[in-house]
């Protein structure tokens, strides 16, 4: 199972928290496009990619020995995080919103009797997505705006230890950020109780995307002492979060932050949503064609010999038909005349 986390900013920053010795991400500030971040994560994982990643960061590392855990978390509305400086950065450049759909599609391709965890989860969205083992290790997990807030207010929440500064218990966008905060905890703390789903040799992935932070600076503006109060509060709570998973996953895990302020372009995808909400269908205003899709030519030739085969057929039994002699070709005529003779 593998481990991966994603952070996103728009000074826009994609940093590696953790990983083990098996991928090696190179120091250095090259650039990394904003829509190659799932490329990134599939190629750490050991799996191909439709086009070639030409992006010195991440090298080969051992192919024998691939992470077990991938995380993606992305935050939004927060130019710059205080990281820790034994993590690598590298800016980001054209941040366009990016799912790690294509990589769960692989897990499911390779590893689909296994049914390892997959976990795409963006709470303030009320968006949710779990596969295979996740629906039972995570089946507590709170997902809507109710359950997150009840969630909150429970004896054991991270409101009894977490030291809150400015920010209120009786303010909703203060407790929409911590409710983020909360699912971070709940995650490493269900995934502890079933260990073993960590020692297994299927690879793993979760997907979080957050916006709780965003929303505190559009409430307070970014200049405020609540801001400021809660970038730190994240920051601490997502190196909790790495460090808890990484541990769960035995070293063997990746952990990755990418930071954005905003996205250039909003993001269109087709998400399974808790509320069975329809989502809008872009517009092609120049009726443009389909993106190629690499098996095209596979699937054009499997119809096309397919339908020729098959009118071959059609044509060479009609013609046999057609031209058969009753007396001669035909079972039933042939029995019937050599019972005449008989008598």
């Amino acid at each position: 199972s593998f481990f991966s986390l994603f952070l996103g900013v728009h000074g826009d920053e994609f940093s590696v928290l953790r990983s083990p010795q098996s991928v090696v991400f190179r120091d250095g500030s090259w650039p990394i496009p904003g829509e190659r971040i799932p490329d990134v994560a599939a190629l750490s994982m050991g799996f191909s990619v439709e086009d070639d990643l030409s992006w010195p960061g991440l090298a080969v590392g051992d192919l024998f020995h691939r992470p077990r855990a991938t995380v993606l978390v992305t935050v939004k509305g927060v130019d710059k995080l205080a990281l820790p400086v034994k993590g690598i950065s590298y800016p980001i450049e054209n941040a366009v919103p990016f799912s790690l759909d294509s990589v769960a599609n692989a897990i499911h391709t390779l590893f689909s009797e296994e049914t390892p965890v997959v976990l795409q989860l963006a709470p303030s969205e009320e968006r949710v997505y779990m596969v295979g083992k996740a629906n039972s290790v995570f089946e507590d997990l709170s997902v809507t705006l109710r359950q997150l807030r009840n969630r909150l207010f429970q004896d054991n929440s991270i409101l009894s230890s977490l030291p809150l500064n400015s920010l209120s218990r009786n303010n909703e966008v203060d407790l929409l950020f911590l409710s983020e905060l909360q699912v971070l905890h709940d995650i490493a703390s269900l995934l502890s109780r079933h260990k073993h789903l960590a020692k297994d040799h299927s690879p793993d992935l979760y997907s979080l995307e957050l916006s709780g932070l965003e929303e505190v600076g559009k409430r307070y503006g970014e200049d405020s002492q609540q801001f400021k109060d809660a970038s730190q509060i994240l920051v601490d709570s997502l190196q909790k979060f790495a460090d808890e998973m990484f541990n769960l996953y035995s070293g063997n895990a990746v952990v990755e932050v990418v930071a954005v302020k905003a996205f250039n372009s909003p993001l269109t995808r087709k998400s399974r949503s808790i509320l069975q909400s329809s989502e809008s269908k872009t517009e092609n205003p120049y009726n443009l064609a389909y993106p190629y899709n690499y098996n095209y030519s596979v699937i054009f030739n499997i119809i096309l010999w397919m339908m020729i085969g098959l009118a071959l057929a059609v044509i060479v039994i009609s013609y046999n038909l057609w031209n058969m002699d009753p007396g001669y070709d035909s079972i039933i005529y042939r029995m019937t005349n050599q019972k005449i003779r008989m008598d």
